[in-house]
């Protein structure tokens, strides 16, 4: 298969992941611009990738550069990610502001987490990442991950007033 056919299926199986890992990360003005640069790196890095890890692990180690990168420029964190829509409507209006304040109240706790614990909560605690897969992106060990993600469920419960349940 072809790089271009292979980066093509990559984009379909793994694109709406990097996306709601980049609104966690970075916001909402930016997750779409992020996406496309991890696509774009990962053509131009092709001839680099081992297959040691899985694709999945290989774009989001990626991701996490893109996003390092884009915060760096930044240099502080944007709430666009307020604006979005509620993804499963419930059977009231008043069920789906709830939900949708939920949403909100932990996208700002998660920003203000340090980078690793933030890292650490949106790969295993939202995008549902293994250990083993988080490990690679993060270049820690899976004995790291497995702490750092403990600490960070912690303070994102001392954050939350001790209403996170994951």
């Amino acid at each position: 298969m072809e790089k271009k056919d292979v980066i093509t299926t990559w984009f379909y199986e793994f694109s709406d992941d990097l996306y709601h890992y980049f609104l966690y990360r970075v916001g909402i003005a930016e997750a779409e611009d992020l996406v496309q640069e991890v696509f774009i790196r990962a053509m131009n890095g092709f001839e680099g990738y081992k297959e040691e890890a899985s694709p999945k692990t290989w774009l989001y180690t990626i991701g996490r550069n893109v996003a390092t990168d884009a915060i760096k420029k930044k240099q502080k964190f944007p709430f666009s990610f307020l604006h979005k829509e509620v993804e499963t409507p419930s059977q009231s209006l008043e069920e789906d502001f709830l939900i949708y304040e939920e949403k909100i109240t932990i996208y700002r706790a998660i920003q203000t987490l340090k980078p690793s614990y933030r890292d650490v909560v949106i790969l295993r605690g939202i995008k549902e990442i293994s250990v083993q897969e988080t490990a690679t992106i993060l270049g820690w060990t899976e004995n790291k991950v497995r702490s750092t993600y403990y600490r960070a469920k912690l303070s994102l419960q001392t954050k939350l007033g001790g209403e996170f349940n994951e």
